[in-house]
């Protein structure tokens, strides 16, 4: 355990220098608080939380790394996201693949810069929103691998958007 420690810190200076914050396989079941301490001054573009436990974003997280473009949260714990992550402006990419998320949440559709969204392989049946989905900046939505009900295949389907829509074609049949 100690030494994943000394990885996080050691993680958080490399990412003063390049505004790459990479925490993938480090065991976290939340982001410790030293991390926002030692990250303080530092902007980061991009962060990497793949391959953990985590069970939730919180809304600091999104306060103290608003300037964030590229997110990875693949293979954890997850179900749902803060509503505070539309105050990540400059978000462009967002990976929640392999998370436990049942419903695609609709937080996702007011992140006004993103570009690519990666939901593969998640429990996702519904969209959180019956709202009409707009998004002029999506260009890639991939939800492969996930049980998609017929009403949300509809709704997604029958978006007048021009992102590309990546869904497999027998999710249902699967689960």
């Amino acid at each position: 355990m100690a030494h994943l420690v000394v990885k996080v810190i050691q993680q958080c200076e490399t990412a003063e220098e390049s505004a790459h914050l990479d925490l993938s396989e480090c065991q976290l079941m939340t982001l410790p608080d030293a991390v926002y301490h030692l990250m303080r001054n530092t902007v980061l573009k991009s962060c990497d939380l793949s391959g953990n436990d985590l069970k939730s974003i919180t809304p600091k997280f999104t306060q103290k790394f608003s300037a964030i473009t590229d997110l990875n949260l693949s293979s954890n714990n997850l179900s749902r996201l803060p509503d505070e992550l539309a105050n990540m402006t400059a978000l462009a990419k967002l990976n929640i693949s392999r998370n436990s998320f049942i419903v695609l949440p609709q937080v996702i559709f007011k992140l006004e810069s993103l570009t690519h969204l990666d939901a593969q392989e998640n429990k996702i049946y519904e969209i959180d929103t019956d709202e009409a989905i707009v998004s002029n900046t999506l260009v890639v939505v991939d939800l492969r691998n996930n049980p998609l009900g017929s009403l949300c295949r509809r709704k997604l389907q029958n978006l007048e958007t021009s992102f590309r829509l990546e869904i497999s074609n027998d999710d249902e049949d699967d689960w």
